[in-house]
């Protein structure tokens, strides 16, 4: 299930809020203007299941967004874990790419048909650390400091929606603030695991 832990951006060890429950996730991320909604799951996705069936399955929701938002691209971004080191090695360097903290100029609008990520977003004074399932649809307004974790072994499929073909590039902060905070997996660690 969908998770948020709220923390403040200045102690990463004290949680002001840690649920699960949908409408609760919903109404905090909202009172922040974070769009945080459901779709429904249509299939599987495997490593064989290519990107073009991925978005054809979701063809009517993706097509009733970006007539809503004005978004014109969409493609789908998508890591599944293989055995060899030429896997890992890509999948470390994916990782560590977006664990910085970023921003964009425009709106970062993801569904996760598969897997899981966490998005962290640094919003009035607070982390609120989103972790994604599969059917969350998050969009993170323009200008909001974030960062992504995809775990230590990345397995997601992502439909990614753009309002420009460059709307995905990153402006680094250089501030190190994503190094303090919780990890994916720590955060999906059972209580009292260390």
């Amino acid at each position: 299930m969908t998770l948020l832990q709220v923390m403040p951006d200045d102690d990463p060890g004290r949680v002001l809020l840690r649920t699960r429950d949908h409408d609760r996730i919903t109404e905090v991320l909202g009172a922040c203007s974070v769009a945080f909604g459901r779709w429904p799951l249509r299939g599987a996705i495997t490593p064989d299941t290519n990107p073009e069936e991925v978005l054809s399955r979701y063809r009517a929701e993706v097509d009733e967004l970006c007539a809503r938002e004005g978004l014109n691209l969409v493609d789908v971004a998508r890591l599944h874990p293989q055995e060899s080191p030429e896997w890992e090695e890509r999948a470390a360097e994916a990782r560590s790419t977006f664990l910085e903290e970023h921003r964009h100029t425009e709106d970062e609008v993801r569904f996760f048909a598969h897997g899981t990520g966490c998005f962290y977003l640094r919003l009035d004074g607070r982390v609120h650390a989103v972790v994604c399932e599969a059917g969350d649809l998050l969009s993170v307004p323009a200008g909001t400091r974030h960062w992504f974790d995809m775990g230590p072994r990345p397995e997601f499929a992502a439909i990614r929606f753009f309002e420009n073909e460059d709307g995905w590039v990153g402006d680094f902060t250089g501030d190190p603030i994503a190094r303090r905070f919780p990890r994916l997996d720590a955060l999906l660690a059972p209580e009292g695991a260390t």
